[in-house]
């Protein structure tokens, strides 16, 4: 894969707002912390126009009737749902807090730990991923993130991902050829490799229909998986309850790739498939994603 261009993302977050944070939910727990949500956030709502125009291209295309003003509202309950999977977050590093955590389809994963069958796990921007690498722990595997090290220190020191005790590990993309030979390395011992799929980062991408537009999904996981012939399992979660989420790992993917064909043209009807799978998704729980991001805007 080419080198993936640098995107300069904005940093929200800090060390005093995470321990204030911190401190309120041991003091009144996390609805407490939830209650101060609602002000923070309409404050964002209101005054970070960056903010608002960053969510309002998924708000756009998930309810195209809604009036702008509806749209605004739905951008503030948007943040409000994100900030709750953020304190949730924090709750369950810090160990204040456990979670009911519901999942569907784990008996698969079960399945290839027993043969020792390395797979590529397929993220989005829904829901809260750290409280699903924490029910993976029960495999007692290995879980390696492609993904750039967190910049903001405030919060990589609050997830922890990455510490010397942690089963969760970092493969940075901008190691050598991206990455790929550290994550084949990893799928060749068994492990997972958890992927972002719905945002390309810079990364190559093919246009797929999304929320009927026409959106850019990278490729990477799909083409890794072919050349490792390993399966890649849609990860998907949402939060059901004050203490309580919902992951479906269910949809299992075993993409595959024929010699002397288009080989972008087959992987596009791959990467469909996963948007189809997230789309159908966001449809029952509209409110758990969070892309923050034009991905219907992004050039080829």
């Amino acid at each position: 894969m080419p080198d993936a261009k640098p995107i300069q993302l904005r940093q929200r977050g800090n060390r005093l707002g995470i321990w204030f944070f911190k401190i309120l939910m041991q003091l009144s727990g996390l609805r407490g912390a939830y209650a101060l949500l609602y002000p923070v956030c309409l404050h964002y709502a209101i005054f970070d126009r960056a903010a608002v125009r960053t969510a309002l291209p998924y708000v756009s295309h998930r309810f195209p009737e809604m009036s702008a003003l509806r749209k605004w509202w739905t951008v503030y309950l948007l943040f409000v749902s994100q900030g709750k999977n953020l304190i949730d977050r924090h709750a369950l590093v810090a160990g204040v807090v456990e979670f009911d955590t519901a999942i569907d389809g784990y008996e698969q994963l079960e399945a290839f730990s027993n043969d020792q069958q390395g797979f590529i796990l397929l993220t989005s921007h829904v829901g809260n991923w750290q409280t699903v690498m924490h029910s993976l722990e029960k495999l007692d595997r290995t879980v390696h993130l492609l993904m750039k090290p967190e910049m903001n220190t405030a919060v990589r020191d609050a997830v922890q991902v990455d510490a010397e005790e942690s089963r969760v590990k970092i493969i940075s993309p901008d190691q050598d050829m991206g990455g790929v030979l550290a994550v084949m390395n990893a799928l060749e011992n068994g492990d997972i490799v958890s992927i972002m799929g719905d945002r390309t980062y810079g990364a190559d991408s093919v246009n797929v229909g999304f929320l009927g537009d026409s959106a850019h999904f990278p490729y990477s996981a799909f083409h890794i998986a072919a050349s490792a012939r390993c399966p890649v399992v849609v990860l998907l979660s949402s939060k059901t309850g004050v203490n309580a989420y919902s992951v479906n790992m269910a949809k299992v993917l075993w993409p595959k790739l024929t010699r002397g064909q288009d080989r972008k043209a087959q992987l596009r009807d791959w990467v469909q498939q996963y948007a189809d799978i997230l789309g159908n998704y966001l449809l029952a729980h509209p409110m758990q994603y969070f892309i923050f991001h034009d991905i219907w805007a992004d050039a080829d």
